[in-house]
């Protein structure tokens, strides 16, 4: 049934998207957060990576996460001699979480969902008046 397709795949979509925004708010939310001890990493920025997955069951591809990964890269140096997790130079790691990259990530995840939810909606409506044209 083509409905019962579209109600899967929009499910599916809205899922990896949900995914996504919880790991762009786990990022958020640690982004300052520093090593406890000096030299220790600070937390480092998490990513999402979505593959197609063929869904035999339907027989068409659906996105899903493939993987929950982190961000390559050096870490940002502050100054803050005083800081428990300062070096010997006083310097501090800390996270290499970028606010303005996570807000437009959580924007673009959002209108995905968003536009999934919409598909999901639609389909419903449809399906409702299916049934009662059927009454």
């Amino acid at each position: 049934m083509d409905i019962d397709r579209a109600l899967r795949i929009s499910a599916a979509g809205m899922a990896a998207q949900a995914t996504r925004l919880r790991v762009v708010a786990e990022n958020l939310a640690n982004r300052d957060s520093t090593g406890e001890s000096p030299g220790a990493d600070p937390y480092r920025r998490r990513t999402v990576t979505f593959a197609n997955r063929l869904d035999d069951a339907l027989g068409v591809e659906t996105v899903t996460v493939s993987a929950i990964g982190t961000a390559p890269g050096d870490f940002p140096r502050h100054y803050e001699p005083g800081h428990p997790a300062a070096d010997a130079d006083g310097y501090v790691r800390t996270p290499n979480v970028d606010t303005l990259i996570e807000v437009m990530d959580m924007r673009e995840a959002q209108r995905s969902y968003s536009a999934n939810l919409s598909v999901l909606e639609t389909t419903r409506a449809m399906l409702t008046r299916a049934i009662e044209a059927l009454r």
